[in-house]
């Protein structure tokens, strides 16, 4: 059967980003320096691949801290935990290694500077989400009240409206939260902003490599786990840009076949927790079905790399 030609626009950046990487980098060193089992607290980063496969290893997945032995290392995700996990770790003379990213913990530091000058936080991010649920733990209750929409702004009762922060998720999507903050600035003129916009670099450069795409195509196929914040952001902003059809997969298994026929033109990315080997999988379902063409659009270039905490660099020690 001859097989029908097909375009496929390949986003660039896509996939893992440095943070993602790190993560899972310290759970491999860990299980190489200690031993199996390693006890991580949730989802080291949100993709079942990934998470199956240091599972594997020895890793050991766990909701809450109180599921693990005092005698084992523990890991903290890449989203952030609240103050009150290592603490509790600490108190049980635990071993443990935070791997969350870097750029999350930026926002912490921001947090924390903020409510030691008296600023009470309003964080922009999705209610329940770890990263947030993290942020927010890092102050004392009712020091951070959230938002997730415009909406949400005119319902907010802040102890002083003229001592105000705002902070963000990392992974949420650029333009929604340009509307969010806005929203509080019309309505808190004094509210201070980051020095740095707290979405970070691999979010955006999804974000940007999507809209670049998304006029070229008929369909966009986001490969990233159903609970990935930044891969539901990626569909979202296919459709915002213009792409009405956007498909969230989590590997070439669960594509909708059906939905994408009579297509000509495909464009794939994948959220920052996303690894090649599934992207690779996609393409080559594809090639297995179509005459495929491959074109990549590139709209930015990374080079972003964070070092394993010390405790792990020292393992030959």
């Amino acid at each position: 059967m001859t097989k029908l030609p097909l375009n496929l626009y390949l986003a660039a950046p896509r996939g893992f980003c440095a943070g993602v990487d790190r993560a899972i980098k310290i759970v491999e060193m860990a299980l190489e320096k200690w031993g199996a089992p390693v006890y991580v607290r949730h989802e080291i980063v949100h993709n079942k691949y990934v998470v199956d496969g240091l599972r594997d290893k020895g890793a050991v997945f766990v909701e809450e801290l109180a599921e693990c032995p005092d005698d084992r290392p523990v890991i903290f995700s890449a989203h952030g935990v609240p103050k009150s996990v290592p603490a509790a770790a600490e108190a049980r003379e635990m071993v443990f290694v935070d791997a969350t990213c870097p750029l999350v913990s930026k926002v912490h530091i921001e947090a924390e500077r903020h409510h030691q000058n008296g600023l009470q936080m309003v964080m922009i991010g999705h209610d329940g989400h770890p990263e947030t649920i993290g942020t927010m733990g890092q102050l004392p209750k009712g020091e951070v009240l959230l938002v997730e929409t415009p909406a949400d702004v005119a319902k907010l009762s802040p102890r002083d409206p003229e001592q105000l922060a705002y902070i963000t998720q990392t992974t949420l999507s650029v333009d929604d939260t340009i509307e969010i903050v806005e929203a509080l600035r019309a309505r808190f003129p004094a509210i201070v902003g980051p020095h740095k916009e707290d979405i970070c670099y691999a979010t955006t450069n999804r974000q940007e490599a999507v809209k670049a795409v998304a006029p070229k195509i008929d369909a966009l196929l986001v490969i990233g786990a159903p609970n990935s914040s930044n891969s539901k952001r990626l569909v979202e902003v296919g459709k915002t840009a213009g792409c009405s059809y956007s498909q969230l997969v989590q590997r070439a298994a669960d594509i909708d076949w059906r939905a994408l026929d009579g297509i000509t033109s495909v464009g794939i990315t994948a959220g920052a927790s996303a690894p090649e080997v599934l992207i690779n999988e996609v393409i080559d379902a594809f090639k297995d079905r179509y005459d495929v063409t491959s074109e990549v659009v590139e709209t930015a270039v990374e080079n972003v790399s964070f070092k394993v905490p010390r405790v792990l660099r020292d393992t030959a020690a």
